[in-house]
């Protein structure tokens, strides 16, 4: 069985504004995170990281963006650019987990078609996205694909 180990020491004192933390593995990469003990603004010039939510959504899209550049890869058909964006639509009532999640991936290169990144996307998203498998299942995924020219 394969494990991963990920710390998270507290950045702020306990009752502090904000909640600030630092995760790291083993290697000594590290993400801050954030959270917000008041309802933040995007704009927030005070913010440092990401929120445990948005580290979710962001994990997500790594995960998939990994294999969809590997997958384009072995199919001959390398992508020159490309980006995930992702937005969740979460619960109104606590736990406010994600309901909804739209995932769009935007991608181009020789080749690229629409079609087979949609294919790379979906083998992606229902084989070998460990993230995406280990989210619960009654969230509603939206798989967008497009390819620039």
């Amino acid at each position: 069985m394969n494990t991963k180990f990920v710390r998270i020491d507290a950045l702020d004192p306990a009752g502090a504004a904000r909640s600030r933390f630092v995760a790291q593995n083993p290697r000594g990469d590290r993400i801050i995170l954030e959270a917000h003990h008041e309802a933040p603004t995007d704009a927030d010039p005070a913010s440092v990281g990401l929120g445990p939510m948005e580290a979710l959504l962001a994990a997500l899209g790594s995960c998939t963006a990994v294999d969809v550049q590997d997958i384009m890869k072995k199919k001959r058909t390398p992508l020159a650019t490309y980006t995930v964006e992702i937005e969740g639509e979460r619960a109104d009532s606590i736990p406010k987990r994600y309901t909804k999640i739209i995932m769009k991936h935007i991608g181009s290169g020789e080749g690229v078609s629409a079609e087979s990144l949609e294919k790379a996307v979906r083998l992606s998203f229902e084989k070998y996205c460990s993230v995406a498998t280990s989210l619960r299942q009654d969230i509603e995924f939206i798989l967008e694909v497009s390819v620039k020219s």
